[in-house]
């Protein structure tokens, strides 16, 4: 039976050959970085680097069935997230954290707007540059907070809702960078809108009202049948939301959200294993897309935007967790947790690239998001030190100072 599949299909041996090398890899980068005792995730997106097209050692691994299994990893972050919170603790951090979205938008689109421009660029362009520096990785942020022990601290709700808010933010930047670069009609663009704004509302109450009901569709004794249904229905809710182009993210998310206890700690503990694996392949892939021959030229004015963009950040997260009564050390760890860029990011620039909108858009924003995302885990692994150090001084400070 096995050789008559193969013969039916010769790129079969190939496929396996090529997703076993990639995942023999990943564990060979996590091994090394777990006994260093930092986040893989470096080392996953330098690999990728380095053993992609145009690297160091190319290992001439199909980007396919690699990408697909990208896809995963990043809706099983976020649905893992979701797991963690209420809906009714989600529509609470809505009505909460709004104004330090409009803060978070005007700190961090406007960086890229005025980079752009400065370049020289056509306002298009520049316009997705600033979706380039707006977005935080999800995915990246997800997996260090896990990686952290942070998914329960005060701050992270805060962190959520600034997550959220942008994927909103998104369903209109999205549909809008279409008009702009394919000069799609302002109707067939507005009804383009009106629907992907539709489907969050109606997700999103869906996810609140009847959250009681989802979880006993998938609810049951046996493990087998729980991973299943909640895998199957995730990849499911995923697609119906990419196609109405909405991010798969933010669906995977509420989704999440809307799985109630027991169910959740079961679906947590069946989903994890897979969510490690498939969230390797999501940051190995992205290394994959970057050639490293465009990255020199363009390394200079990356750094120093990824420099002003830490900074504006590391305000929206202080400004975010200050508005839950956070204090300075959780709004140190809520400001570093902001600070990753990388799969919106990308996908926001190789739709620009598509489009022939600036050639410099390409190679610029893959270094700016390489260096976040490597720099981003440091970041927030160094925020808890730095903000006991900022407590301590505070404490001892002289008054009146």
């Amino acid at each position: 039976m096995n050789l008559a599949l193969a013969q039916t299909d010769p790129d079969l041996p190939r496929l396996l050959l090529e997703l076993g090398g990639a995942i023999f890899v990943l564990s060979l980068l996590a091994r090394l970085a777990h006994r260093a005792g930092f986040s893989p995730i470096p080392l996953y997106l330098l690999g990728g680097l380095a053993f992609g097209e145009g690297g160091l050692v190319p290992l001439g691994l199909g980007e396919q069935i690699i990408e697909v299994g990208a896809e995963i990893g990043v809706v099983l972050l976020l649905f893992l997230l979701g797991l963690e919170y209420t809906g009714r603790e989600l529509g609470q951090g809505l009505r909460v954290g709004w104004p330090a979205g409009l803060v978070d938008l005007a700190l961090n689109f406007t960086p890229g707007v005025l980079v752009g421009l400065a370049l020289g660029w056509d306002p298009v362009a520049a316009i997705l540059l600033g979706g380039v520096t707006y977005n935080t990785s999800s995915g990246i942020m997800a997996r260090v907070l896990a990686d952290l022990g942070r998914l329960g601290n005060r701050e992270t709700p805060s962190v959520l809702m600034i997550s959220v808010l942008e994927d909103l933010v998104n369903t209109v930047y999205l549909p809008l960078v279409g008009i702009l670069l394919l000069g799609v009609g302002w109707v067939t663009g507005l009804l383009s809108i009106a629907v992907a704004l539709l489907a969050v509302v109606l997700v999103l109450l869906a996810a609140v009202r009847y959250g009681t009901q989802l979880s006993r569709l998938v609810e049951s004794r046996s493990d087998e049948v729980v991973l299943l249904t909640t895998f199957g229905l995730l990849l499911v809710l995923a697609g119906v939301a990419e196609q109405l182009q909405i991010s798969a993210a933010i669906a995977a998310f509420l989704l999440g959200i809307a799985i109630s206890e027991p169910v959740a700690d079961q679906a947590r503990r069946l989903l994890v294993p897979l969510r490690d694996l498939f969230a390797a392949m999501f940051f190995l892939f992205f290394g994959f897309q970057t050639d490293p021959t465009q990255i020199p030229p363009v390394l200079g004015l990356a750094v120093g935007l990824a420099v002003l963009t830490v900074l504006t950040k590391m305000v929206t997260g202080w400004y975010a967790a200050g508005s839950y009564g956070v204090g300075p050390r959780g709004r140190l760890r809520a400001g570093a947790a902001l600070t990753p860029r990388g799969e919106f990011s990308i996908v926001i620039a190789g739709l620009g690239t598509a489009a022939g909108a600036e050639p410099l858009l390409g190679p610029l924003s893959a270094a700016y998001v390489l260096l976040l995302a490597i720099l981003a885990p440091v970041l927030m692994r160094l925020a808890d030190p730095l903000g006991e150090r900022l407590v301590r001084r505070r404490r001892v400070a002289p008054p009146g100072r």
